[in-house]
C-alpha cells in the first residue's frame, strides 16, 4: 500500500510540474514573446531593460529540474508496471530532449547573442536572424512540453484506473 501511495504521489508531482512547465512556456509564448521579438534589435533592448528583477531564467531552470527529478522518481516507481512504464519513460525522454538538450544546444547560444553579449556587439541584421531562429525553435519546446504533460497525465490516469478501489455498490452487489 505504501508503494502505491508513493507511486501515486510521484505521478501527481510529475503531472503537476510538467503542466506548470508547459503552461509557463505557453504563457511566455503569448505574453512575452510578442514584446521581446516584435522588432529586433529595439525590442531586444527593451526586453533587457524590462527583464532585470526577474526573467524566464528564474522560473524555468528550477521547474525543469523538478520535472526531471519527478520523472526519475516516477520511472523508478512504475518500472514494474508495463502498462505505465513507457508512458512515464516517454514523458521523461521528451522533456529531457525538447526542454533540456534542445535548449542547451539551440537556445542558450542564441540567448547569449541576444541578451548577454554587450549591446552593439552584433549587427541589427544578425540580431533579427537570431531572433527569428529563436522563435522558430521555440515551437519545438512548446510541442515537447505539451507532449510531456499529455504523456504524464495519461500515465496518471492509467495508474488511477488500476489502483482505484471499487465503488461500494459494486462490491456489495458482487460485481
Amino acid at each position: 500500500m505504501a508503494r502505491t501511495r508513493l507511486t501515486t504521489a510521484a505521478l501527481v508531482v510529475l503531472v503537476w510540474t510538467a503542466m506548470l512547465s508547459f503552461g509557463g512556456v505557453a504563457a511566455e509564448t503569448v505574453v512575452l514573446y510578442p514584446n521581446i521579438f516584435d522588432d529586433p534589435p529595439a525590442s531586444l533592448d527593451r526586453a533587457r531593460e524590462f527583464l532585470v528583477a526577474g526573467s524566464p531564467h528564474d522560473y524555468f531552470p528550477p521547474l525543469g529540474a523538478s520535472v526531471v527529478l519527478s520523472s526519475l522518481a516516477a520511472v523508478v516507481l512504475t518500472w514494474r508496471e508495463p502498462r505505465l512504464r513507457w508512458w512515464v519513460v516517454g514523458a521523461a525522454a521528451v522533456f529531457v530532449a525538447c526542454e533540456f538538450l534542445f535548449s542547451v544546444a539551440f537556445f542558450w547560444p542564441r540567448n547569449a547573442v541576444m541578451f548577454v553579449d554587450p549591446v552593439g556587439t552584433h549587427s541589427a541584421e544578425y540580431l533579427r536572424q537570431v531572433a527569428e531562429e529563436f522563435v522558430a525553435g521555440h515551437r519545438v519546446r512548446l510541442a515537447g512540453g505539451g507532449v510531456t504533460a499529455a504523456l504524464a497525465f495519461t500515465a496518471l490516469l492509467r495508474w488511477v484506473r488500476v489502483t482505484a478501489p471499487a465503488p461500494a455498490e459494486h462490491v456489495e452487489a458482487g460485481r
